[in-house]
């Protein structure tokens, strides 16, 4: 596959296969493919919590899913995510841990692609009871939280529709679209 169509391919899931869930081995897969990003300064700074099965599913109500989907307030029961991987920084860490941040969370996003896992990066959960289940140390704080799976959830980029929204939205099978802007629309300027 060429690297554009794989990227295309890792899109944020959100809909799980249940019944197949990821092993610790799976996890250390993904931390040891985002130890290896690149960081500023080689700082380092950004630590994991690797989440399993009954932990699992306690952080799972602490997690708000796609908010732009009115009538959907997250996966199911079958097709949640059997694993999450916490993205944590110091407590005062400099604004480059920020782009440390997202490096490292697209990283674990196709490194879990490349094994047929779903990914769905989250800002949006209840951080004081997720630190607290997770014995977070005061010293760090809980950035993101990473739903992951087995895929089940069919998901393709468009091009963005005549009205402009950039909604994303799922057709009547449950297959979820993203609208993305054209590359001359985003493109500013070109110089030779």
């Amino acid at each position: 596959m060429d690297f554009l169509a794989f990227v295309k391919k890792a899109r944020t899931c959100r809909r799980f296969a249940e019944d197949k869930p990821l092993q610790r081995q799976d996890l250390d897969f993904l931390v040891e493919c985002a130890r290896h990003t690149p960081s500023a300064r080689n700082a380092q700074e950004v630590r994991f919590v690797e989440v399993l099965s009954e932990t699992s599913a306690k952080l799972f109500p602490l997690t708000h899913w796609a908010m732009a989907l009115k009538d959907w307030k997250g996966p199911y029961a079958g097709e949640r995510p059997t694993a999450f991987l916490g993205l944590l920084l110091p407590e005062n860490c400099s604004e480059l841990c920020l782009v440390d941040l997202g490096i490292v969370a697209q990283t674990v996003q196709l490194a879990a692609t490349s094994k047929g896992f779903g990914c769905c990066i989250i800002k949006s959960f209840d951080q004081k009871k997720a630190e607290e289940l997770l014995e977070i140390p005061q010293t760090l704080r809980l950035q993101l939280v990473l739903g992951l799976g087995v895929a089940v959830e069919m998901r393709f980029c468009v091009d963005v529709p005549a009205s402009g929204s950039l909604s994303y939205y799922r057709d009547k099978d449950g297959v979820h679209y993203v609208p993305k802007r054209p590359l001359e629309e985003l493109v500013i300027r070109r110089f030779d």
